[in-house]
């Protein structure tokens, strides 16, 4: 197949690079002609806010560059991943007007919320879930603290919600998890439009030993994803129990402040990958404590993929990835105490933990390797296809 990968790089790099770069080298493994259109926000610093304003909800110049593409390159399909603030969702109309198959991946909730996470005030937020403008969010400033910023986003959102591009422009969407499926379709995006194919992990980490006598946090050191729930919780398990803490972030000050006070907690700054799985696979357990609906989190499923069950909140997409007392544990979100009642619980139970560790293990294998996703992203994209009216039969590479 020749497929058209579309993305707007992010000016500090996060997971949605890591999966189009992941997913672009699958199918050029895989054998597929992969051709890229990319832009990079970089390019921001040298606009003026006006001149960003227009492109974010409609950008001209992209909209002819990418049909000029489109006709000359006849991609079976164009993916899209992100296109905010400069590809734009003109990119869409482009696409389609030469008659392209268009897949769309949900990596966020942008098409519901400006700030693109449901998530305000330190708690899941769902104002702007089924208004037809943003009000909400312009109120409070939800996207960069701005509302001139936020209201560009809102205008974005609702325009081409008028325009029927959520509606017409695009064949399918894919949405990482059975909830995020779910609040799209609340959102009023077709629910036979929304097919859900999870991350993946591209490389294969290999098993790990779990026989390091402590837990692991790995992410951003931000409210949303829970630290302070995180270090409240061994607050209260006395110094009982090691914490080992990878990643940088807002919060680095409280996290410094509490190992000063707690000296089982330990903050080993920000590590790239390679370093961090050896760390998760000695780990007993991960603990993902986010408050934040999430979409498919990358973390948890590495730490399936090392063999390291996970602890993590019964909210949104991790009350899916989490299979209670089986690849590990629930807790009540927000609640530091059984947070930490969870964490005494897995240390005192080897053999439950010794089975939760064999379960994590057969669940990547089962849902999150490079070949199943591969096989998924077939399936989506013959559909994708089908639903345009461009089907073809395409020979899955394995």
């Amino acid at each position: 197949m020749r497929i058209l990968l579309v993305h707007n790089y992010y000016q500090i790099p996060g997971g949605e690079e890591q999966v189009f770069a992941e997913e672009t080298k699958l199918l050029q493994d895989k054998g597929h002609e992969v051709i890229k259109f990319t832009l990079d926000n970089d390019d921001i610093q040298h606009m003026s806010r006006l001149s960003l304003g227009y492109k974010t909800i409609w950008n001209n110049t992209v909209y002819g560059q990418l049909r000029t593409l489109v006709r000359k390159e006849r991609p079976q399909v164009v993916h899209f991943h992100n296109t905010l603030p400069l590809i734009s969702p003109a990119a869409y109309h482009a696409a389609k007007n030469e008659g392209a198959t268009v897949v769309q991946t949900l990596h966020n909730y942008r098409l519901l919320c400006s700030n693109s996470l449901l998530f305000r005030n330190g708690q899941p937020c769902e104002e702007c879930l089924r208004t037809r403008f943003h009000w909400p969010g312009i109120k409070h400033a939800c996207y960069r603290n701005s509302k001139i910023a936020t209201a560009t986003v809102a205008t974005m959102i609702s325009t081409n919600r008028l325009l029927g591009t959520w509606r017409d422009k695009i064949d399918l969407y894919i949405a990482l998890s059975g909830f995020s499926k779910n609040k799209f379709i609340e959102g009023g995006i077709p629910e036979e439009k929304i097919v859900v194919k999870p991350n993946f992990i591209f490389s294969d980490p290999q098993l790990g030993s779990g026989k390091g006598e402590y837990a692991l946090y790995v992410g951003r050191l931000s409210q949303e994803k829970g630290l302070d729930t995180l270090l409240s919780a061994w607050g209260k398990l006395e110094n009982t129990i090691p914490l080992k803490i990878v990643g940088d972030g807002p919060l680095r000050d409280q996290v410094i402040g509490m190992t000063e006070k707690t000296p089982e907690i330990k903050w080993l700054g920000w590590k790239p990958l390679n370093e961090i799985y050896p760390l998760m696979g000695e780990a007993k357990v991960l603990i993902f404590p986010t408050k934040c609906y999430e979409n498919c989190p990358r973390v948890p499923l590495e730490s399936f993929a090392k063999g390291t069950p996970v602890i993590a909140p019964d909210l949104g997409a991790t009350a899916e990835l989490i299979d209670h007392r089986r690849t590990g544990l629930l807790f009540r979100p927000n609640d530091p105490s059984d947070l930490a009642e969870k964490v005494k619980w897995i240390f005192s139970h080897p053999e439950e933990l010794a089975n939760m560790c064999r379960e994590a293990r057969v669940e990547y294998e089962a849902k999150y390797t490079a070949d199943r996703n591969y096989e998924m992203l077939m399936e989506v994209y013959q559909k994708a296809m089908e639903v345009s009216g461009n089907s073809v039969k395409t020979k899955i590479t394995t």
